[in-house]
């Protein structure tokens, strides 16, 4: 029997023009005038020709505010703000863009980031979970066409995980439970069966240059499982994921130590591990982390 333990998985990519962290995430704002709901912000649409349908805005009120919640902390590089084309482009002046991890009157507190003459605006990496647009003053509007957030963090949680087989209790989703399990790992790393050709894959939902991957092998017992192991990465589901390019196969790593592999912007939504042979388990830890740089 051979068994495969990965204890961390890192992806760090870069997506120029795409990526956003925003996309597909929770948008909440202050009110809402007539159908302009907040997640129009976000739909990959500027709505040029039908702003009503495709941006978001609120009612004239004192201090308008937009946020998205990003589910988890990113280091954001930069923020870009599209704004309506058919009129008044002078109502979005003096808005505040505020990043941080506080709910304080609504993430309004948090820290801001300086006005700039782009519709780019860079961030210089501030943590944060919450991406607020806030405009002070009375009887303003915000209106958004478009946000797009973009950063680094851990892409592999929250995300869709599936393996080729389960081994008891040993779900694909404990190895993105952000607990590497050195003291107890079958309390949170997956595990399949013991099978021919086993695999795990995280589907991170949108598609992304990938530019390396770390991975962290388990500490207690047994690194040699992990060797052999293929790191796949691409776009087609075709024999699930597994015969999509391969970043690198992993030919051995020492216990508790982490690895780098290079990958070199591979395009991919799909990230698998495959392990090659019969009679063979794939256990992975529970802080697998997929993380990305990205820039606008």
């Amino acid at each position: 029997k051979t068994l495969l333990n990965v204890l961390l998985i890192v992806l760090e990519a870069e997506a120029p023009g795409y990526g956003n962290l925003a996309t597909g995430r929770t948008v909440t704002q202050s009110s809402t005038f007539g159908t302009w709901v907040g997640e129009q912000a976000i739909d990959f649409n500027p709505g040029f020709i039908q702003p009503s349908s495709s941006c978001s805005s609120t009612t004239a009120q004192t201090n308008p505010w937009w946020r998205v919640d990003l589910h988890y902390i990113y280091r954001v590089s930069s923020v870009v703000i599209t704004n309506r084309l058919d009129c008044c482009p002078e109502r979005i002046n003096g808005a505040e863009i505020r990043i941080g991890n506080s709910l304080e009157n609504n993430g309004n507190n948090n820290p801001i980031i300086p006005a700039g003459v782009s519709s780019t605006y860079i961030c210089n990496d501030m943590n944060g979970r919450y991406v607020n647009l806030f405009i002070p003053g009375d009887s303003r509007f915000l209106t958004l066409c478009e946000v797009e957030v973009y950063g680094e963090g851990n892409l592999a949680t929250g995300r869709t995980v599936t393996q080729s087989s389960t081994f008891g209790t040993w779900v694909g989703e404990q190895a993105i439970d952000l607990n590497p399990s050195f003291i107890q790992p079958s309390s949170s790393c997956s595990s399949t069966d013991i099978q021919t050709n086993p695999w795990w894959r995280v589907d991170l939902h949108y598609i992304y240059r990938v530019s390396s991957v770390v991975i962290t092998n388990r500490l207690d017992c047994c690194p040699e499982r992990i060797n052999g192991a293929e790191i796949r990465i691409g776009n087609s589901l075709e024999n699930n994921g597994n015969n999509n390019p391969i970043c690198a196969v992993i030919s051995s790593i020492p216990a508790g130590v982490s690895s780098t592999y290079i990958c070199n912007d591979m395009d991919g939504r799909y990230v698998n591990l495959f392990l090659p042979g019969d009679s063979r388990f794939l256990t992975l830890g529970g802080y697998d982390e997929i993380s990305r740089l990205v820039s606008a």
